[in-house]
């Protein structure tokens, strides 16, 4: 979008950043949707760590069991009621990594109240296995650092042979055991990722199926707005089709209102004008000072009643919803009205507009401002006229704005000149025909559109006004 080189700083092409409804749900979906699947996946990780650990410790029991039952010979005394249980120093090889050395996996026996290993699995090769004591517990489990320096997974057992307290401890290497876990975690995290991304594109599509909806009332209102249709449609779900029934309500309710002030308006107008034009006509037949003066009164009020009359229509139909025309024929049409009408003073008008561009409004309020603007520069000016037209935004509002600027090369006005000519009825000079009720009208009508209109000197040597108006958003 382009914008006019003579806009003042206050409204400027600064069109800030929009936030997206439908961006923000598939957001906050994703980013608690990532939270829940990395808590699921570390607790489904948890939960595997500890079932890999009773499944390892449930193997060491197995081990301890066998050592148990080595240790353990039953005699008969001569007695066979009365067995004499005694210990017999264990061989296990149970599984052949208790005979290679520094496998990983070892096994020791000692009397509970004395540190000193009483037998040993080849695979320590004379080394400590430096397990932790155990209290008076029947078993208890945990983790050491190896004769290699690596971790050591050790279940431990206390047994009394003979009132003699021992301690069998099996252990073995963890490596095998964490590199399950790992792969185990990081199949769970591709797994879970997967479902993630399936689940955002899930909640995008549900998200932009969802609000279908909203985007239908928005053509609809949009269709409204630029005048195509009349009322938004109210087939909608349930849960905002309420909300079309009441903006159609309200649609109706203005037009109503409209229409009572139009017909308040011209009731008032045909009302006044009939006693003003006896007033007048009787003053005129009878003749004097008194006459001439209740003449002159009644050609004021007739004036004034005229300009407070098509005030009050344009702000009628400003309030109108969903009217708004197109700039360019609109202004094309005046300015080939004003080449006929100038047709004598050999007049050059020129018109520059780049692109589209739709005023909210009503087109006859276009034709009054910019036919006033062109029709007073023609007027004035010796030979050239140029009518510029150009989108801007508004940066403090964030509204699409359009100017209007008209130039002529005739004498100017100076600064004072130019604050007098928008005052109403003012006319600066007498000789040129007219009622001088055109600017300030311009001036009421920019007022009442939320725009703006200033005076200043033209390039051309003449005067420039300028017009900011709003502008239809473009969808």
């Amino acid at each position: 979008m382009t914008t006019d080189p003579a806009a003042p700083a206050a409204i400027r092409q600064t069109s800030g950043p929009q936030r997206s409804l439908s961006a923000r749900l598939v957001f906050v979906a994703a980013i608690w949707s990532a939270v829940a699947l990395a808590l699921a996946g570390i607790f489904l990780v948890s939960l595997y760590q500890r079932a890999s650990e009773r499944a390892f410790d449930a193997q060491l029991e197995i081990h301890i069991n066998a050592l148990i039952s080595e240790m353990l010979q039953t005699d008969v005394d001569g007695s066979p009621a009365t067995p004499r249980a005694q210990v017999t120093a264990p061989s296990y090889r149970g599984d052949p990594r208790f005979s290679l050395p520094l496998s990983g996996w070892y096994w020791t026996v000692r009397r509970a109240d004395d540190p000193s290993i009483l037998y040993a699995s080849q695979s320590l090769v004379g080394d400590p296995l430096n397990a932790p004591a155990i209290g008076q517990d029947d078993t208890s489990a945990g983790f050491i650092v190896g004769p290699k320096g690596d971790e050591i997974r050790v279940l431990q057992q206390r047994i009394t042979i003979e009132d003699v307290p021992y301690v069998i401890a099996v252990g073995a290497s963890t490596a095998v055991f964490w590199a399950e876990v790992s792969e185990f975690g990081r199949l769970v995290a591709l797994t879970l990722c997967i479902v993630g991304i399936g689940l955002i594109l899930a909640i995008f599509l549900q998200v932009r199926i969802g609000l279908r909806p909203l985007g239908r009332l928005r053509a609809s209102l949009t269709a409204v707005r630029q005048g195509e249709a009349d009322r938004i449609d109210e087939a909608l779900p349930r849960e905002i089709a309420p909300l079309a029934v009441e903006l159609n309500a309200l649609i109706v309710s203005n037009r109503e209102i409209v229409e009572r002030a139009r017909t308040h308006v011209g009731n008032l107008a045909h009302g006044l004008k009939t006693p003003l034009s006896v007033i007048a006509n009787e003053a005129r037949a009878s003749g004097g000072p008194l006459a001439d003066k209740v003449s002159e009164q009644a050609g004021i009020m007739s004036t004034q009643i005229q300009h407070h009359l098509e005030r009050a229509r344009m702000a009628a139909q400003h309030r109108v919803i969903g009217v708004s025309c197109e700039t360019e024929p609109v202004l094309s049409r005046l300015i080939r009205a004003m080449d006929k009408i100038y047709r004598d003073k050999g007049m050059e008008i020129g018109f520059d507009q780049q692109e589209e561009i739709r005023f909210r409004g009503e087109s006859q309020d276009l034709e009054e401002m910019g036919g006033n603007l062109i029709d007073n520069a023609c007027k004035w000016a010796g030979s050239r006229v140029t009518v510029r037209v150009a989108p801007l935004i508004d940066p403090a509002s964030n509204r699409d704005m359009f100017a209007i600027t008209v130039e002529d090369d005739g004498p100017g006005l100076t600064p004072g000149q130019r604050a007098e000519a928008v005052k109403r009825g003012r006319r600066l000079d007498e000789t040129v025909p007219g009622t001088g009720l055109g600017l300030s009208i311009v001036a009421d009508l920019v007022a009442l559109y939320g725009g703006t209109f200033d005076l200043d000197g033209s390039d051309l040597g003449g005067l420039r006004a300028r017009l900011v108006l709003p502008a239809l958003r473009k969808e």
